[in-house]
């Protein structure tokens, strides 16, 4: 019944699916977070319905967006601004995507996604709440007394978690004293009037803040919250769904109207002993619903059987309006359940509108996937049609955010420099525990211990997921005040990355085995000297590096073979494996050492060229012999040790039809000597000749070796 009700919603045969979530509810083994489709149906209704929401407010993301899109231009002013409630950014914090917020916003869970890149927040164990270091130092220089403002409000938030809420009211008092344009602080006092039960005077501070800051959607959750408290079902249920329709991640408000429309699907008991305890706990206004009900109580009366003789019902002392009396105490609840019901279906009812329940455009809700910002055709005040597309906005809509620029001598360079290179931060990336290095700086400090550099907390976990986002905001904050800082740190860094991708000048050197053209070879890295090589070899885009044997005087051997990574697997502990294969081969002019790992300067071996035709025929018949040789020699090993052979390098090549095609001659010359049990100096030898003829005799050589070893 739950998957038909969520299919008839998607095909906006909403009153159909209305009674289909009602029956589906009547046993009770549904929760209200099943009613999330629903949810999303009643929300797109709304906006279809009811357009003043785009009047007061900019048009949420598109759910479709890609994630990691980048990160929309915003003036310098408003840099300093939380993308969540847009007040200042205060206690700044950086979520995993590298988008920043203040730390109210995630610690509240304000936010089911982020506002620029559509990534989930909402619900992640491993979210950080720590201030970003670097961002509130920043804050706190620039802006004071908005630092200050914020910390208070963060102390009234404290005070409210903890339920003092006398303490919270007369502290929110206090700030507003010092004070009074700040609106916001208005929304904190309406909560701790909330929490003494002065629901009036909440609602009057709410009606300021909504005045005010009329696309703030936390300003409308609050004033449906209060609304709610006292019975006003249908004004907090059109406040609710206006709070979702001006940000539709805000998570608290979704889960709310799931809460009501559970409530509101629920089967009416025939008699208030029959009423499940979970409904009175999540409707805690029916005990005190009174005074600004939509329809009266005898209207409601008329479903209900005749009550018994009136009493006078004695008013709860937490209510600031008086009960109606008139009625019994369970005739009284029976009603006002009932009432409740009608106001919530008569806001459906206008909330959906006629013409989108009457089977307009069918199943268009379906094929678009409750993409609840789509580019709609929106009736606005003045009765003209506009197309309102995403992220755009008029002067009348335009958002109100903490906007102001930071003055000339406060911006100091030094204030933008990574602890460990002590330069500018170029891809700023900021750990779980809040201080910002550069990522390349990161990655090596990880390399030898995850832990951070400066505070030496774990970072494990941040090691294993290797999402190493840049913090976007810090780096707008450097491209905006510091620009020709960071054209030269730009510079720097291409110019190290073009020295880097270089293939004949300090190519990196991996110090291991032999490795041949054509053949793979899989390695294992651990040190942390080859791990930045190879992190370096990807960043460059080369993916090559030259591959040696050890030499006790030299360090290296003068021959070696160039390998191409072909795939990269990293270990949550950093650790990775690399799987490449040989490509060309090389001679070395010159050692050196970058960073812990040898570099070298080389020049590329190539086949020597034959050109009579007698010299290419006796060529080609030594060819052939020795291929022959090298498969009978391959086929008389044990199957053991032949599966063994195939499993890790390959079925033996086929032979080649041009013998001189490659620079390096036959494949399956490599192959061969890559299998064969020789002792690599040997090795090295044949593979430091550049004439395929040598390299053949050379070849045939062993196997005749090999063959009489056999035959003893």
């Amino acid at each position: 019944m739950l998957r038909q009700g969520q299919v008839l919603a998607l095909g906006n045969h909403l009153q159909e699916a209305l009674e289909t979530y009602s029956v589906a509810l009547s046993d009770g083994a549904l929760r209200p977070e099943h009613l999330s489709t629903l949810v999303d149906c009643v929300l797109l209704g709304y906006k279809r319905r009811d357009h003043s929401w785009c009047r007061r407010g900019e048009q949420p993301s598109q759910e479709g967006d890609p994630p990691g899109c980048a990160a929309p231009t915003r003036p310098a002013g408003e840099l300093m601004s939380c993308r969540g409630c847009r007040g200042f950014l205060a206690e700044p914090v950086t979520a995993p995507c590298g988008h920043s917020y203040c730390r109210r916003c995630l610690w509240k869970g304000l936010l089911s996604r982020c506002k620029v890149c559509r990534k989930v927040l909402a619900g992640q164990p491993s979210l950080p709440l720590k201030t970003t270091v670097v961002l509130g130092q920043l804050a706190e220089k620039w802006f004071p007394a908005e630092t200050w403002a914020a910390r208070q409000k963060s102390r009234i938030d404290e005070l409210l978690g903890a339920k003092k809420f006398q303490e919270a009211l007369d502290l929110s008092n206090q700030v507003i004293e010092s004070d009074p344009s700040d609106v916001t602080l208005r929304a904190c006092r309406a909560e701790a009037y909330v929490g003494l039960q002065q629901y009036r005077s909440a609602i009057e501070d709410l009606d300021v803040v909504h005045l005010k800051l009329p696309t703030w959607p936390e300003a409308c959750f609050k004033k449906a919250k209060v609304l709610h408290a006292v019975g006003c079902v249908d004004e907090s249920f059109q406040l609710f769904l206006q709070c979702l329709a001006l940000d539709e991640d805000f998570a608290p408000a979704k889960l709310e109207l799931e809460k009501m429309l559970y409530d509101l699907l629920s089967p009416v008991p025939k008699d208030v002993k029959g009423l499940r305890e979970s409904t009175w706990n999540s409707l805690p206004y029916l005990r005190s619903k009174t005074w600004s009900l939509n329809i009266s109580l005898e209207e409601a009366q008329e479903d209900l059987p005749p009550p018994p003789p009136k009493k006078k019902i004695k008013v709860p002392k937490n209510v600031e309006e008086p009960v109606e009396a008139g009625v019994s105490q369970a005739h009284s609840g029976q009603t006002l359940h009932v009432v409740e019901k009608r106001v919530s279906y008569d806001c459906l009812k206008r909330v959906l509108g006629t013409p989108w329940l009457a089977g307009q455009e069918k199943g268009t809700l379906l094929k678009r996937k409750l993409s609840t910002s789509e580019q709609d055709l929106a009736r606005c005040g003045d009765g003209k049609n506009k197309y309102i597309k995403q992220g755009e906005t008029s002067e009348a809509n335009a958002p109100l955010p903490y906007c102001r620029e930071v003055l000339a001598d406060l911006i100091d360079v030094s204030d933008f420099e990574c602890s460990l290179c002590m330069r500018l931060f170029f891809e700023p990336v900021t750990t779980p525990c809040g201080h910002t290095f550069c990522k390349k700086c990161l990655e090596r400090c990880l390399d030898y211990k995850p832990r951070c550099p400066l505070c030496k907390e774990s970072l494990g976990e941040y090691l294993a997921n290797r999402k190493y986002t840049t913090t976007q905001l810090l780096e707008e904050l450097i491209v905006n005040y510091l620009p020709d800082d960071f054209l030269e740190r730009q510079k720097l860094n291409n110019e190290e990355r073009e020295e880097l991708s270089n293939l004949t000048k300090n190519v990196p050197m991996f110090v291991c085995t032999m490795a041949y053209p054509t053949v793979p070879c899989p390695l294992h890295v651990f040190e942390p000297r080859y791990r930045l090589m190879i992190r370096r070899c990807i960043e460059t885009g080369t993916k090559q590096f030259g591959m040696c044997i050890s030499d006790p005087q030299k360090g290296f051997a003068d021959y070696g073979c160039m390998l191409q990574i072909q795939n990269v697997i990293f270990m949550p502990d950093g650790r990775s494996v690399v799987d490449t294969v040989g490509g060309r081969r090389f001679r070395v002019l010159q050692r050196g050492m970058r960073d812990g790992y040898y570099v070298a300067d080389i020049d590329y071996l190539e086949d020597e060229k034959m050109e009579g035709e007698e010299e290419l025929r006796k060529l080609q018949e030594l060819h052939d012999q020795t291929y022959t040789q090298a498969h009978s020699w391959f086929q008389s090993l044990r199957n053991r040790f032949r599966n063994q052979i195939l499993q890790h390098f390959g079925s033996m090549p086929e032979q080649d039809v041009d013998l001189q095609a490659s620079p390096n001659g036959p494949a399956w010359c490599w192959w061969l000597l890559a299998v064969l049990p020789v002792d690599p100096r040997y090795q090295l030898s044949v593979l430091s000749m550049i004439s395929l003829k040598e390299r053949l005799v050379k070849i045939q050589y062993i196997l005749t070796c090999f063959s009489r070893e056999q035959s003893k």
